[in-house]
């Protein structure tokens, strides 16, 4: 079982994308303060802009202006992830690319607004899709990079969880 255990260096490859996504993350957000004034926002299509929004709170800003505890919150929670990754990382078996490529994902995402809060107390989110009168929650390259590594991580739990109820009916 040792040899299926992940116990070579290889891992090392979804720390390199959870590298990847943390310098787009900060570089990105970076451009947009240089950029952009808080608050502002660039129309570039009629259902596409460029913002500068400053969220203490988590998705779809839940927790925001709760009085500044959130913001220790949300960095406990990032540094608690991080060690679960990590953790997992290091037993993930060495052909399992798709839990790596969702561990490195999520890794990345957590990281990118974990050093925003650490750094701010916030996080800064930049593109927004609207329509009329309805606008989609700001985000950020952390979060399509947290939202597309859960999206997987429920995918390939759903796989699972069918594969094994096709096991367990042809078996018995």
């Amino acid at each position: 079982m040792n040899d299926v255990l992940r116990t070579d260096p290889a891992w090392y490859r979804w720390l390199g994308l959870s590298a990847v996504v943390v310098a787009l993350d900060q570089l990105t957000k970076w451009y947009v303060t240089a950029a952009l004034a808080h608050g502002e926002r660039v129309d570039v299509l009629p259902i596409f802009s460029w913002v500068r929004w400053h969220n203490d709170g988590a998705a779809f800003s839940m927790l925001a202006g709760s009085g500044g505890w959130q913001r220790w919150f949300f960095v406990g929670l990032a540094l608690a992830f991080t060690v679960f990754i990590l953790y997992e990382l290091r037993k993930l078996p060495v052909g399992d690319r798709l839990m790596g490529l969702v561990y490195g994902l999520i890794l990345g995402g957590a990281l990118g607004n974990g050093i925003d809060r650490l750094l701010h107390g916030y996080v800064v989110d930049f593109i927004r899709f609207h329509y009329d009168r309805w606008g989609f929650p700001a985000f950020n390259v952390a979060d399509i990079a947290l939202f597309i590594g859960a999206s997987l991580w429920v995918l390939l739990l759903f796989l699972e969880f069918r594969r094994e109820r096709r096991q367990k009916a042809t078996s018995g």
